[in-house]
């Protein structure tokens, strides 16, 4: 793991992100997943007049603008849900494994990662200035303290909102749950999910979020279909 980070460093450094809090800053943030409910939302223009909006694994902006917006400042991922990004996007990894790091360093330099459990990009197109990794510490932070300890991984999406909260004043959320009739799935595909039996905790992460919501924490958007 050492030697990982030893050549992690150099290729990203290790700018201190995000650390200028104070009274007077107000940094609005859009943290958007990926649910079916934004179908038919026109939530576009409210999205994207966040400071930052924030998007997870492959959602895709083209062809969607009027329900997801445009603008997209980071994009979380891991090797097996990257895509490739403009040059004002900042990739944020949230690694799981050490094969996730070193699929990263791999895929700005020898492009020679192409599988992990499934086939991956050797490389993708992304500004390599703008590259944020979550420590590993931040996700047992969120399984040890958020998710309390449930036996499965804390969710991109669920970790997208908590890092949210830590660097953004205002957190409005876009895009997570099932549509009304209870149906699980994405705005850009219609494979059904069922948060019951998948590898989260779905029901917990679920309550958790509802809770952040009643506590006015975040403000969810529930969308319309």
């Amino acid at each position: 793991a050492s030697e990982v980070v030893d050549q992690l460093f150099p290729l990203f450094p290790d700018k201190k992100h995000y650390s200028d809090a104070g009274p007077d800053r107000c940094r609005t943030c859009a943290v958007v997943g990926n649910s079916g409910n934004l179908l038919g939302s026109n939530y576009g223009p409210l999205i994207d007049f966040h400071d930052f909006v924030m998007r997870t694994n492959k959602g895709p902006t083209e062809g969607y603008e009027k329900d997801v917006g445009s603008k997209t400042t980071h994009r979380i991922v891991y090797p097996e849900s990257a895509v490739d990004l403009d040059n004002s996007t900042h990739l944020v990894l949230f690694p799981f494994k050490i094969l996730d790091i070193q699929w990263l360093i791999s895929a700005f330099t020898t492009r020679h990662i192409t599988q992990t459990y499934t086939k991956v990009p050797s490389t993708i197109k992304a500004n390599k200035d703008k590259v944020m990794i979550l420590h590993p510490e931040f996700i047992r932070y969120v399984y040890d303290n958020w998710a309390e300890r449930h036996d499965r991984y804390p969710s991109t999406g669920f970790l997208s909102l908590i890092f949210a909260l830590h660097i953004c004043d205002e957190v409005n959320v876009f895009g997570f749950g099932a549509t009304s009739d209870g149906i699980w799935h994405h705005y850009f595909d219609k494979t059904l999910t069922s948060y019951e039996i998948s590898v989260h905790a779905g029901r917990f992460e679920n309550e958790t979020i509802n809770r952040l919501q009643q506590e006015n924490k975040i403000l969810m958007h529930k969308g319309w279909t």
